[in-house]
């Protein structure tokens, strides 16, 4: 993997994704939320460069990743982590240890992967984003 753009985005961390704000555009944005139709609603209309969920345990009719495939349709790139690797509802926990576990076609394209680790992944892309990581609207922190 090698970076995909010259210009560094920051790393947007949220507890929960409903706490998007219009300034995450073209940004990379670390969510706690479950990657349901729902929580991509919110992701949608602000078209983040990258959006990261928990897959909530996949669940029915793969309910918790869902909206993987709905910002795929809008060139979105959107990956989960595994609920196993992260706490569901906390960005930085997500940050720290998440590990990808499902991947749009967007996200395909830029080489993210199922079993990589997520910060690592980004670094990979992104090399300067990872000194531009910050807390917003109920995060649970700033690193």
């Amino acid at each position: 993997m090698t970076p995909v753009t010259p210009s560094s985005p920051r790393i947007i961390l949220l507890d929960s994704i409903s706490y998007i704000a219009e300034d995450a555009r073209d940004q990379i944005v670390v969510s706690g939320s479950h990657g349901g139709s729902a929580a991509a609603r919110y992701a949608l209309p602000v078209r983040p460069r990258l959006v990261v969920f928990n897959d909530a345990g996949v669940g029915k009719d793969q309910a918790g990743i869902v909206g993987l495939a709905m910002l795929d349709e809008v060139r979105v790139a959107a990956v989960a982590v595994a609920h196993t690797s992260a706490r569901i509802g906390e960005a930085a926990d997500t940050w720290e240890s998440g590990i990808i576990a499902h991947v749009n076609q967007a996200a395909a394209r830029l080489g993210l992967r199922p079993g990589m680790r997520l910060q690592e992944s980004i670094a990979r892309l992104w090399p300067d984003a990872v000194g531009r990581t910050r807390g917003q609207g109920g995060a649970s922190g700033q690193i």
